[in-house]
């Protein structure tokens, strides 16, 4: 079982991303998974994919661009408060119909739809992540959750160069 962030309910709850530099004035407008969809959102729905701890943020971009990029393109570091942490839906391993939706692969129609569903009822929502098991993700719809969350910092990032080494 995964467990919580520690500090849920007591204290400060924090969102992490990290976009490109060129996304960074827009990290909470939900339009890439809006035009593409993603795990926990069908196209044309408005979502914003954050993680509750900032290094399963990081392993959360590099799983789908790599540690190249990361090192060679800019990229910042966004964090954000939730205002309120009651506003957070837990779903929990048992509440997802498909053990599947939990482990790498492609997102499905019905995982979509799930997310779709819980995105529409609650204004947070605080997801295993597929990339760490012991990790967790926070999704959360923009419009849907307008005045419960603010930016805490915005800053540049930069890999540890180790991760990108050179060929030997």
């Amino acid at each position: 079982m995964t467990p919580l962030p520690g500090s849920l309910g007591r204290g400060d709850i924090l969102g992490w991303r990290l976009d490109q530099k060129r996304f960074g004035p827009i990290w909470d407008s939900g339009e890439g998974a809006f035009k593409l969809g993603a795990r926990w959102n069908s196209r044309g729905v408005r979502a914003i994919y954050a993680s509750a701890d900032p290094s399963t943020a990081i392993l959360e971009v590099a799983v789908h661009k790599g540690f190249r990029t990361l090192d060679t393109v800019p990229h910042v570091l966004t964090a954000f408060e939730v205002i309120d942490p009651s506003k957070i839906h837990v779903v929990q391993i048992g509440d997802v119909p498909n053990i599947n939706w939990l482990r790498p692969g492609i997102p499905s129609a019905g995982q979509q739809q799930f997310g779709d569903r819980l995105l529409a009822s609650h204004p947070f929502l605080l997801i295993p992540s597929t990339v760490s098991q012991y990790s967790w993700n926070l999704v959360f719809d923009p419009s849907g959750a307008t005045g419960l969350y603010k930016l805490r910092l915005q800053e540049d990032f930069a890999l540890d160069t180790r991760l990108h080494p050179p060929a030997s």
